[in-house]
């Protein structure tokens, strides 16, 4: 078969972060480190799968992070409506990434069976654990259960031809990364598997963790999943939109065709 066409969709960004924000033990905890948020579209043919939804305004104002424009309409420059989309992978159901569920109406859900009972059991609780997630999206997960558009998974599996999920955890209970063959070889989505290149490469853990072990772990694992180190996209990090080459639009990246300057990714 074919290789995979993928496209990161940048709709927002943080800046106003520090490194304390996003490492453990960072010895220069205070220096500004800025955060982007991304969505991705794999395309083969008429095939189309999204991953991940971002959030919408809504979420924006209720968490009083602004987005850049509505993940929906970010879709249009790949000839795409929110509508058209009938499947999409969520790496874990923190609100940047499920946030935009009921956007894609047509969807079924491909998730990991212990997200969901994380998300919907005894450790939201804990204001803490709870924080990254929000009620109204875990409602929407439930209710496309209950209309026969969730799909789980457990562990590894097949979603498509050329495409693959492989839970991670660490950042949250079922967060899974998404392999997909690409011209440029095996390409990994590690979504908060590794919110930045330096997480991943330094083995910095990310402050926001249910299972230390666990994302120290799918550190290794990621780059097990992938043909080389540069074709590892970290899920947050706005070295991907220096590294990667710009399609079709201002917030579009393409990344099948492997980074134009992977030095930047690195550090060579």
């Amino acid at each position: 078969m074919s290789a995979w066409e993928v496209f990161a969709i940048k709709y927002a960004d943080r800046n106003a972060r520090t490194r304390r924000d996003s490492f453990i033990f960072d010895d220069n905890h205070d220096a500004p480190h800025p955060m982007d948020y991304f969505m991705w579209v794999l395309r083969r043919g008429t095939e189309v799968i999204l991953v991940d939804t971002g959030y919408d305004a809504d979420e924006a104002r209720l968490r009083d992070r602004p987005i850049r424009m509505d993940p929906a309409a970010a879709l249009a420059p790949l000839g795409l409506t929110p509508e058209d989309i009938t499947s999409v992978i969520v790496t874990h159901l923190h609100y940047d990434h499920a946030g935009g569920l009921h956007l894609f109406p047509n969807a079924t859900l491909h998730m990991q069976a212990a997200e969901m009972a994380y998300a919907t059991g005894p450790c939201m609780c804990h204001d803490t654990l709870r924080m990254p997630f929000t009620a109204g999206h875990i409602c929407e997960a439930v209710k496309r259960l209950y209309a026969g558009q969730v799909v789980f998974h457990d562990g590894d599996a097949e979603v498509a031809e050329g495409v693959t999920v492989h839970c991670i955890g660490g950042h949250s209970r079922g967060l899974q990364a998404v392999r997909v063959r690409t011209a440029a070889g095996w390409l990994v989505l590690a979504s908060d598997a590794a919110h930045y290149y330096e997480n991943i490469f330094a083995r910095k853990p990310f402050p926001i963790v249910v299972d230390l072990q666990n994302m120290l772990d799918g550190f290794d694992r990621l780059e097990a999943l992938a043909s080389q180190k540069t074709l590892i996209v970290p899920g947050h990090d706005p070295l991907v939109t220096q590294a990667f080459p710009q399609a079709m639009a201002d917030h579009i990246w393409r990344l099948d065709q492997g980074p134009k300057t992977p030095g930047l990714i690195t550090g060579d």
